[in-house]
């Protein structure tokens, strides 16, 4: 007997050897084909480029993943606490596989066979991470042991909290969200350090499957997983029963962070810094690289200049008449349903979608666009309110194929059905006043002209309604607010601002087509000073000067002022008929503004990686002494500024000064209403089809065009001084309130010299008509009376005939009138 035993014993062991050996060939194979598992030492995820305005305001976040990376010594205890609970409690005491879990999801595996439930997986977290870094999520056992190896080998090279650091940022978390600090902001839009016991418990229930514990679809099954993962953390000791209780007494509480940008007002700003990340490093680093963004956006300038851009364009849309609803919809039945469909301006917060219910002689009773919840169902309460005739006062001139009705009810102009925009009337809770998209749209930026900085963008009334960006995108024609380059030319080139130009009569021929400039009120002045036509804006005397220094003068500094890369030097080019952007206008003031030092506009002050080096600094300027160990006595340190000088600082304050005088007493005097020192020039082109006005304080510089995106006449009478130059002072008004009212600084050496505002000439002591006037060191008034542009030839102005190019810029419709 007991040599059978023996027998069967040896038959057993020689077995189980042969099994054994076996399975170490099977597991000695599967571990020549596994990946490197040093690659979690380099392992860098897909993080998300953020971008802020230069207060710190988050603007937008882009990525493929939403995706934060967070050091696991940043991660709150409760934050662990949750996640070792929900996911594996004996994290800190196992080697990699967790024996007693792993033979429990064995039973429960057995007990379950034929039953058709899933099968248990008991991964540990280790497990976890090596699955998802090195291997594919197939339900194999091959794929287990193999994850089961790496897992062992994982342990031995990594210390505990390092795997749980890959562990908690890679993870995926439902709604477009990667890694606990991404999940945090997505489902709470909070910080990790924020959440609380309630909060970390949900977030950790959501690794088993993001789907089934939806906040919204599935709420009851969430709740359920939630309060299951705080009554693991009470078992294991992390939180009291007391401190459970209160937490499953909570609701889910999610509050879904919204995608794209953030920032009120900041659309055409951000998007414009998107372009630029994505030139500068491309579509990766963009969506993937985890880049840190501080923009040069002023979030307060933002708003005011939105909101005087708004106010500009809807004043002068409105005098047009009414156009009519945005559509139609039936309100027979439940209007609701249809007009939550209409698509909305989702940064023009202040207006609603309305529908018209009722039409009488008083005013409408409209219906508004149901409110959106959180889980993207409709609101089912019906809201009405009114419209009075006289909150709708301008739609009674209302436009019917192309011909401007007038009208003497509301029923008149809108019926039951049609769709509109409504503003709700201040202190009012159901009276609203009807509101209609403009037409005409128009670009505004405000730079800062000793850095560069653009502090606001304005790109349209609506980046919902137009992703256009005016105010770079626009390629327009700058009319007479190109003067200032030209009149910066001649004075850096010998001419003064005391020098006489004919303002008269002249024709330019070329082949058998002729030019005829003509000043905007079509009348000449006769022989006038420099000032004097930039203050009265004359198109003649601008001809006149850029003809008698050459055209290819006025090219070389338009091109130096950066605002055009090539520029035709043909005279109609002059009065600003080469197309540029605001953008390149702005640029261009802002080097006068700053002393005629060269300037480069930037949207971005710093870019860091996503270990906080600093890879892009829009601020190059040398700093000596800001780095002494000591005070000695020595002189406070500067910033060093070596841009390049593009302009005689004297030239740049005596444009300066003359548009200071464009300002005081020439074409846009609104302007000087603000009571401040401010320079700036007003631009009208040809048919008025595009309106401008560029000004500037000693630190800030701001320019505003409006026109049809289909250039087209914005109607007789209209200038610059008129549409742009109001928008300029709406924002003015608030942008320097509270700020002191800086002068224009006189260069050291320049002369101020009392001339006669006519001639020219030294003035009297007590003479009437008289002006000081800026003269560089060895000019002055001229000592005898002496005009340029007289004796020309009356038949072609210049006693020569022009190249077909010119003749064919002539015919493009020349330039800038005033």
């Amino acid at each position: 007997m007991i040599r059978l035993i023996g027998y069967f014993f040896g038959i057993g062991t020689a077995l189980a050897l042969l099994v054994a050996g076996a399975v170490a060939i099977y597991i000695g194979s599967l571990s020549k084909d596994l990946p490197d598992y040093e690659v979690l030492a380099k392992y860098e995820p897909p993080v998300t480029t953020r971008i802020h305005a230069s207060d710190g305001s988050l603007m937008a976040e882009y990525a493929h993943e939403r995706r934060l990376y967070l050091p696991i010594q940043a991660v709150p205890d409760r934050v662990k606490a949750a996640f070792l609970s929900a996911e594996d409690k004996n994290f800190y005491n196992h080697p990699g596989i967790d024996a007693t879990g792993l033979a429990r999801a064995v039973i429960t595996n057995f007990q379950n066979m034929g039953s058709g439930r899933r099968q248990v997986g008991a991964s540990t977290i280790t497990q976890q991470v090596a699955k998802n870094f090195l291997l594919t999520s197939d339900q194999t056992y091959e794929r287990k042991i193999k994850e089961m190896i790496l897992s062992f080998r994982i342990e031995q090279a990594y210390s505990k909290d390092r795997i749980l650091e890959l562990y908690l940022n890679e993870i995926f978390f439902g709604l477009g969200s990667y890694g606990i600090a991404g999940a945090a902001l997505t489902y709470f839009d909070k910080s990790v350090n924020e959440l609380t016991t309630s909060e970390a418990a949900y977030l950790a229930a959501l690794p088993k499957g993001p789907s089934n514990y939806h906040p919204f679809r599935h709420t009851e099954r969430a709740l359920e997983r939630r309060n299951w993962v705080i009554d693991q953390m009470v078992e294991n000791n992390y939180i009291s029963r007391e401190e459970a209780d209160k937490a499953k007494a909570e609701g889910l509480g999610v509050k879904p962070r919204r995608g794209g940008t953030y920032l009120f007002a900041g659309e055409y700003f951000t998007e414009e810094v998107r372009r630029e990340i994505s030139a500068r490093y491309g579509q990766t680093a963009l969506y993937e690289g985890g880049l840190s963004v501080r923009t040069t956006l002023n979030p307060e300038l933002q708003r005011v200049a939105r909101k005087a851009m708004q106010t500009g364009l809807i004043k002068y849309d409105t005098l047009r008449g009414y156009r009519g609803p945005v559509t139609t919809i039936d309100v027979s039945g439940d209007w609701g349903v249809p007009l939550g469909e209409v698509k909305s301006l989702d940064d023009v917060p202040e207006w609603t979608l309305a529908v018209v219910l009722e039409s009488g002689a008083s005013g409408l009773r409209i219906g508004l666009k149901p409110a959106r919840q959180v889980s993207g169902e409709l609101v089912r309460e019906r809201v009405e309110g009114t419209v009075s005739k006289e909150d709708m006062s301008f739609a009674m001139r209302h436009v019917v194929d192309g011909r401007t009705l007038k009208a003497n009810s509301p029923a008149d102009v809108l019926k039951p059905g049609d769709v509109i925009f409504v503003e709700k009337r201040e202190g009012s809770d159901s009276a609203y006043a009807l509101r209609q998209l403009p037409e005409v749209s128009g670009g505004m930026i405000a730079m800062d002209p000793h850095t560069g900085r653009v502090l606001a963008m304005v790109g349209g009334f609506s980046y919902s309604q137009s992703e256009f960006n005016r105010a770079t995108q626009a390629m327009r024609q700058p009319g007479s607010s190109f003067k200032p380059i030209v009149y910066a030319a001649a004075l850096d080139n010998g001419y003064t601002p005391a020098s006489v130009i004919m303002d008269g009569p002249i024709t330019i021929q070329s082949g058998n087509t002729t030019w005829t400039p003509k000043n905007y009120d079509g009348r000449a002045a006769g022989p006038s000073t420099l000032r004097s036509g930039i203050e009265r804006s004359r198109n003649l005397m601008t001809v006149r000067l850029a003809n008698d220094m050459g055209m290819k003068l006025v090219a070389e500094y338009a091109e130096r002022f950066g605002v055009y890369d090539k520029l035709a030097p043909y005279l109609p080019m002059s009065l600003g008929s080469g197309e540029t952007t605001v953008m390149r206008m702005v640029s261009a003031y802002a080097i006068m503004a700053n002393g005629g030092r060269s300037i480069k506009p930037s949207l971005i002050d710093r870019i860091q990686d996503r270990y906080g080096k600093t890879v892009f600094r829009h601020d190059d300027r040398g700093c000596e002494g800001c780095n002494a160990s000591e005070w000695q006595n020595q002189p406070e340190p500067e910033l060093v500024d070596n841009a390049e000088q593009v302009l005689d600082p004297m030239t740049a304050y005596q444009i300066t000064s003359m548009m200071v005088g464009v300002v005081q007493r020439g074409t846009a005097t609104s302007v000087a209403e603000l009571g401040r020192h401010i320079a700036g020039k007003t631009g009208t082109t040809n048919d008025e089809k595009d309106a401008w006005f560029i000004g500037y304080t000693p630190n800030l510089v701001v320019g505003v065009y409006l026109g049809y995106d289909k250039p087209r006449s914005l109607g007789r009478g209209t200038t610059g001084g008129g549409l742009a130059a109001p928008v300029f002072k709406d924002f003015m008004r608030v942008a320097l309130d509270g700020t002191p009212n800086v002068d224009f600084k006189v260069p050291e050496g320049m002369n101020l010299v009392s001339i006669d505002r006519k001639t020219g000439m030294q003035a009297t002591p007590g003479q009437p008509g008289t002006i000081v006037e800026a003269f560089k060191p060895g000019t002055g008034p001229a000592d005898s009376y002496w005009v340029i542009g007289m004796g020309e030839d009356g038949s072609n102005g210049y006693g020569e005939a022009l190249s077909p190019q010119a003749n064919q810029a002539i015919q493009s419709g020349g330039g800038g009138l005033y």
